[in-house]
């Protein structure tokens, strides 16, 4: 039976790729590296360090550890600031619905992302109450593809990973939940999250009434 749901942040229950994007772009061009939305979508649902080194491995660079968590957190002060504009009006269509229904009917519900400013997200949308557990980049030290984050709120949770529904919009994400054992909802392109064991194209048709219809055996 599932009893919880784990959400990514990003790309589920808000949109902050653009302001990642230009975070990296500035980063970019300060360092004289080239990068583009192309390179940007490669760096969906990882880790802040995991990003910076496909950024070096697109340009053909390398750096020291040093230097390398110096620029992670020069783009990371960057994205920060750019939250301070964000709003309880910033939900993508339909997440801030599904989050109410699942604690209309007492579901169980965790964050799951790789984000170390998740909680910051959170406040700005006034978010936080639909979270029974906070999972984020400072949770676990293996980032997605491993399961490591899904498997922490699952535990957080009380609940087995078969109990669980996984929400994602990220390659490695989807990828994280089947190693973890967790139902799968992935929210996006078929050549993105095509291997999820459902698929929506946006949250605002991911309803609850779609996701018990689809896995009406394990509710």
């Amino acid at each position: 039976m599932i009893k919880g749901f784990i959400f990514d942040l990003d790309g589920v229950i808000t949109d902050t790729a653009e302001s990642h994007y230009k975070a990296w772009k500035k980063l970019s061009d300060d360092m004289g590296w080239n990068f583009d939305h192309e390179v940007n979508d490669k760096l969906r649902g990882i880790s802040r360090m995991d990003s910076i080194q496909v950024i070096l491995d697109h340009n053909n660079t390398t750096l020291d550890e040093k230097t390398l968590a110096t620029l992670a957190t020069k783009k990371n002060d960057i994205y920060v600031t750019s939250l301070e504009t964000m709003t309880p009006d910033d939900y993508l269509p339909g997440a801030k619905e599904l989050l109410t229904h699942l604690r209309t009917e007492g579901f169980s519900v965790a964050l799951g992302s790789a984000s170390k400013n998740a909680i910051k997200v959170l406040q700005q949308l006034n978010a936080s109450g639909y979270f029974d557990v906070i999972g984020d980049g400072n949770s676990v030290s293996k980032s997605k593809p491993e399961p490591d984050i899904f498997l922490y709120g699952a535990e957080k949770l009380n609940l087995q990973p078969e109990e669980c529904i996984v929400f994602e919009d990220a390659e490695s994400g989807i990828d994280a939940a089947k190693a973890g054992g967790f139902h799968s909802v992935g929210i996006g392109p078929k050549d993105r999250v095509g291997h999820a064991d459902l698929r929506f194209d946006t949250m605002a048709e991911a309803t609850l009434f779609e996701i018990k219809s689809y896995f009406k055996d394990l509710f």
